[in-house]
């Protein structure tokens, strides 16, 4: 089942300033703990609004990714530009980048943030040579420039691109490609008739490529939709951008499935994300769509690769370093909580794949897949040995 529009929601001013001041209360409270507690901010940072403003996105962020900002790389020097070989498509690239910078922002500040988002991205590749710059990179590191500044952002994008950007920066797209080949298991599990639909067009996963190694950054006209995303992303694991995308696919279920079964058609439609879209649903459903159906559940279904090579495979060494803590299990203790009080129909498990009771019980009611959800996250499977064992126990 797709996601439906949901009404909007009326809230009173005053209760949502209340809520937004105590959530704030929360984080600061989380920061100003000794040592800070992660596991909160994570949790803060996926739950509704995310971590609200830039201001405190400047101090979460680094802790998020584990990033001591009294120890920030040095202001490059001249030498920087001369010395790299990316350094001409970096700059077409940024010169193309006019759209990611707020309406109305004076030439000459843009052009200034231009030359230090070039600066940024040199920087990482030169103290990085095993990564390589791909196009749509810049627009990722624009945004953190954007919300944290030069320095902090050049840490920040560092630490990203050898972590949860790091199987885009590789020699060839690969494992780009093996990360895209999650999208269609993903979207089977919830609809089979959308997943039967889109391959008998054979619109492939092409349209979503920009989506995943920008962060959406490039496809979104509101940087408020960006930011948000960002802090869902950066507080989870490396792979949920890509289960972000699937329920885009699934909440435009009916779009797709009014199109002429083509792959033009398909792609067409696809290619252009609405920009309305219900963030929050999206981004808690995603969540949940994560926990019912981790990647290492869905790997038989995509294309192999050496899991040695992937992200995916290494989360545990980045996470233990982070907070000694699994961003998943934010997720996971959210789904339990829906899980309570709630009824558990565990007949819809055994419908037949084609029964359209399968498809709305998984979106409209996951609270009732909790059982079989968290016997998938406890289960021993054949992908990454290495990583499921860690990341799901």
């Amino acid at each position: 089942m797709s996601l439906r529009r949901p009404p909007p929601a009326v809230i009173a001013p005053h209760d949502s300033d209340s809520k937004k001041k105590r959530k704030v209360e929360d984080i600061y409270q989380a920061l100003n703990s000794d040592p800070s507690d992660v596991s909160a901010l994570r949790r803060m940072a996926i739950s509704e609004g995310g971590l609200l403003t830039n201001e405190i996105r400047c101090k979460v962020w680094p802790k998020l990714l584990n990033v001591k900002t009294d120890d920030l790389p040095p202001p490059p020097g001249k030498e920087l530009r001369e010395d790299s070989e990316d350094y001409q498509q970096v700059l077409l690239d940024v010169r193309r980048s006019l759209r990611r910078f707020p309406p109305g922002m004076p030439d000459e500040q843009r052009e200034g943030l231009q030359e230090e988002l070039i600066d940024i991205i040199l920087q990482v590749l030169q103290r990085n040579p095993q990564l390589h710059y791909y196009q749509g990179y810049h627009d990722i590191v624009v945004t953190f420039l954007l919300v944290v500044g030069e320095r902090l952002a050049t840490a920040l994008v560092e630490k990203l691109s050898t972590h949860h950007l790091r199987d885009f920066m590789d020699p060839t797209m690969d494992n780009t490609k093996h990360i895209l080949n999650y999208l269609m298991p993903i979207i089977d599990q919830v609809n089979p008739e959308l997943h039967d639909f889109m391959q008998s067009a054979e619109v492939g996963t092409i349209f979503a490529l920009s989506w995943l190694i920008t962060w959406f950054g490039h496809v979104l006209s509101d940087f408020r939709h960006v930011v948000r995303l960002y802090d869902f992303f950066l507080a989870c694991h490396p792979l949920m951008p890509i289960y972000f995308a699937a329920v885009i696919v699934l909440y435009r279920e009916q779009e797709v499935l009014d199109c002429e079964c083509d792959m033009a058609s398909v792609h067409h439609l696809l290619s252009q994300i609405p920009q309305d879209l219900p963030y929050e649903t999206l981004i808690s459903r995603a969540g949940d769509l994560f926990v019912q159906f981790p990647p290492s559940e869905l790997a038989r279904a995509a294309a192999q690769q050496r899991a040695e090579r992937t992200a995916a495979s290494t989360f545990k060494d980045f996470e233990l370093a982070s907070a000694q803590q699994r961003p998943d299990a934010v997720l996971r203790q959210r789904f339990r909580e829906r899980l309570r009080g709630e009824e558990r129909t565990k007949s819809i498990l055994t419908k037949p794949r084609t029964n359209r009771f399968v498809k709305l019980a998984v979106m409209g009611l996951t609270v009732a897949l909790g059982a079989a959800a968290l016997a998938v996250v406890k289960s021993a499977l054949e992908w990454a040995p290495k990583f499921e064992l860690q990341i799901f126990p």
